[in-house]
């Protein structure tokens, strides 16, 4: 087999298709960098949700002198109530003595001060403003949050109890749908980067018809005249697939880096979105190949 002559094949390919090589190229691009933002975004909310279901505590705080809420009564709970909140959550089952901190009003104004995100209100608030809280940290946060808010719920001198994973469960549940709507965005451009990988390859074989039909008489194989063809909408899905990487690498260090302040600080790693980019790869490279071959099949069949 020459080489040389398999290469012009392509060239002529390419070239006398050009309007359609690029469309493919573009289509490729968007729809494998639209599944990879969506792998991306599985990694960032896995990685966020191990995170914060180790981070997140359940918070039951006390009441406080004139508080509003009914079950307060308008008056602060007593140490004695505070210290039954501490010892009921230190006996649950998942949870003991090292995992139970009570936090004070000095304490949390000291926290408040300390955020820098928080600096403005930390400046309008005072100790007696502030009530005092428990921190409750369960060893499966999914598991046994939910029994402890429901322990303390309405307890002797309890102002509220907040699940603090619950309350992020609305931001993984958002990152969810994006991720989502993201992924079937990209399988329907994957559909479409098939039949456009299809149209090219029949429109490219329809225009060689005279030199497949010489090369037929002369003897060559299938393999041999199916070979350039194939390579055309390999190299078109690779070029496709080079724009996406470039586009996923953009994804990760504007979109998905800048999320970092709303997660606490996790972020993706320069691993996780070469795993992406390779696997888009060996997708852009099936998907092409496999389209090309299956489409000649039928043609060579005419």
């Amino acid at each position: 087999m020459q080489s040389n002559f398999v290469w012009s094949e392509i060239w002529i390919g390419l070239r006398r298709n050009l309007t359609m090589t690029v469309a493919l190229i573009v289509v490729v691009a968007i729809s494998l960098s639209l599944l990879g933002t969506g792998l991306l975004f599985v990694k960032e909310v896995e990685a966020t949700q191990s995170f914060w279901n180790g981070q997140a505590d359940v918070v039951v705080y006390m009441c406080t002198a004139g508080d509003p809420y009914p079950q307060c009564n308008g008056t602060g709970a007593s140490n004695a109530e505070a210290q039954q909140v501490i010892n009921t959550a230190s006996a649950l089952p998942g949870v003991g003595p090292s995992n139970v901190h009570e936090v004070t009003p000095k304490q949390a104004l000291q926290m408040f001060q300390s955020n820098p995100d928080e600096k403005t209100i930390a400046s309008t608030l005072t100790v007696g403003e502030l009530p005092s809280s428990i921190d409750i940290k369960t060893q499966n946060a999914s598991a046994d949050d939910a029994a402890v808010v429901a322990r303390f719920k309405g307890a002797p001198g309890v102002e509220q109890v907040i699940d603090e994973v619950s309350i992020l469960g609305n931001f993984f549940q958002l990152l969810n749908n994006l991720r989502n709507a993201v992924v079937i965005v990209a399988l329907i451009l994957v559909i479409a980067a098939v039949l456009l990988v299809a149209n090219t390859i029949r429109l490219s074989a329809f225009n060689r018809r005279r030199e497949t039909g010489i090369m037929r008489l002369v003897g060559a194989s299938d393999f041999y005249i199916q070979l350039p063809f194939l390579l055309e909408g390999v190299i078109a899905g690779l070029l496709g697939w080079a724009v996406s990487a470039i586009m996923l690498i953009g994804v990760k260090q504007v979109v998905l880096d800048s999320l970092q302040k709303y997660t606490g600080g996790v972020g993706l790693t320069s691993s996780d979105v070469i795993q992406v980019i390779i696997l888009a790869m060996f997708i852009s490279a099936l998907l092409t190949g496999t389209t090309s071959f299956v489409t000649l099949r039928r043609y060579l069949k005419v």
